[in-house]
């Protein structure tokens, strides 16, 4: 099995898998921003939710959230929750008309609750401005909380827009500040980095994402070990694109991994484990197209095992799988012949010669009976072949229907047959010899009637 179309088709699967985000971005339906320690996460992901969590960072003074301040964000506060996010947008720009009155804390929370809106209305370009505006504060007006959870929801939401490079920016501003780095953060970040076109750094992080799972005791996510595999494959690594297949045919079976694992076992000369995972797919009723199931038989057939090759296309064309097609019938009678099972071949050539527009099968099927010694129908057989045309050695139907004729003592049909054949010089010899032969028999006879 070769790894042209399959490794390419995997290659295309595993970055549609691979780009697809660690995390789920939720459209936030409560929002509060006047929770005592005056932070709000801005998406309610899973990650979002972990760094909300208590945190061993530094804590810092900033400026008190004052009544009036209160009151402004609670108007927005109330239209968030009812889902008016126009409402909550006016009570916002009410109080950025004002903002000369507030202190950078209250400024600040305004502007992230700002941002949360807009991407609660999926205007994700509209909300960065308003993430950005937060940082600007400064340190002096930010909870390190509202500082390191807005630097990761700008790396999201310049994920979400594939503006990969500011994500790529964003991540690393937050993973030097941030203490609650997991697998799925380095997974973010070798995705963007993978879109950049930096894999030596992609391939750097989603090691560790898979590492860290794997040190966890859990099973690394399916898109991870498919950019593993995307990347490898790209540096002709084949031992460890190997090795990631065989985790994702191990905990995420389907038949792109099982076919393509087979691949790469054929191109690193391991015969027997590629054999082997065919035969596992197989079984597993993970082969459903025809390319496979005939590469299933293929591989039996290489393997001296032509009966398996030859019980596995049949099974295919029974099951309309493979369709009954003129090669197809003609590749599951080369395995049964390989099998020594010449009564099961003959139905399936005869067939597939029905079906073929040449009659090169005919011209094979009249040696086979020759070989029968069954010359009335290697005759029947040799003359469809010659009606047909598309003879690929002409010259060798020619010396078969001579020698059926030669066994029946029609000499002169057979001489004739004989001498066509002369016609082509890689005949030559055998037809001359079976023309002395023929001669001698005809004459044979015609002194035994005298």
């Amino acid at each position: 099995m070769k790894l042209t179309t399959i490794t390419r088709g995997l290659s295309k699967f595993a970055l549609r898998t691979s780009v697809a985000l660690p995390l789920v971005l939720a459209p936030v339906v409560s929002v509060n921003v006047l929770e005592a320690v005056g932070v709000s996460a801005p998406f309610a992901s899973a990650q979002a939710q972990e760094q909300a969590k208590p945190s061993k960072q530094k804590t810092r003074k900033v400026p008190a959230m004052r009544e009036a301040a209160y009151k402004k964000l609670e108007k927005a506060q109330e239209a968030a929750d009812a889902e008016d996010w126009a409402g909550a947008l006016a009570a916002l720009q009410e109080m950025d008309a004002s903002k000369k009155r507030y202190n950078g804390y209250e400024i600040a929370q305004m502007y992230n609750f700002f941002g949360v809106v807009y991407y609660s209305t999926e205007r994700y370009k509209e909300a960065i401005p308003f993430f950005k505006k937060v940082l600007n504060q400064g340190e002096k007006n930010l909870p390190v909380a509202l500082e390191v959870g807005t630097l990761f929801t700008l790396a999201q939401l310049y994920f979400v827009t594939e503006d990969y490079k500011q994500a790529i920016n964003y991540l690393n501003q937050w993973f030097k500040v941030s203490d609650r780095i997991t697998a799925d953060s380095y997974a973010m970040r070798a995705q963007a980095y993978n879109q950049v076109g930096n894999q030596k750094n992609a391939l750097a992080d989603i090691n560790v994402a898979v590492s860290m799972y794997e040190k966890e005791g859990k099973v690394p996510k399916e898109g991870w070990y498919g950019l593993q595999q995307f990347i490898y494959f790209e540096r002709n690594d084949y031992p460890k694109v190997t090795g990631v297949l065989e985790n994702l045919v191990k905990h995420y079976p389907k038949p792109v991994y099982y076919t393509t694992l087979a691949a790469m076992y054929g191109e690193l000369k391991r015969d027997s484990d590629q054999l082997h995972m065919m035969e596992a797919a197989y079984l597993a009723g993970a082969l459903e197209k025809e390319k496979d199931l005939l590469n299933m038989g293929y591989l039996f057939m290489g393997h001296e095992m032509p009966y398996k090759g030859a019980k596995v296309i049949a099974k295919g064309i029974q099951d309309k799988k493979i369709p009954r097609t003129a090669k197809n019938l003609e590749t599951l009678a080369q395995a049964y012949q390989m099998a020594q099972e010449l009564q099961k071949a003959i139905p399936q050539l005869e067939a597939a010669a029905k079906l073929s527009d040449k009659g090169e099968i005919y011209s094979r099927l009249a040696g086979i009976y020759l070989d029968l010694d069954q010359n009335e129908k290697a005759l029947s057989m040799g003359k469809k072949a010659l009606s047909k045309g598309g003879i690929k050695r002409v010259d060798q139907l020619h010396i078969v229907m001579g020698m059926a004729n030669a066994n029946l003592k029609r000499y002169e049909s057979a001489l004739k047959s004989l001498k066509l054949a002369l016609k082509d010089e890689r005949s030559e010899k055998f037809a001359r010899q079976w023309i002395s032969f023929v001669e001698g028999e005809k004459e044979r006879e015609e002194q035994l009637a005298i």
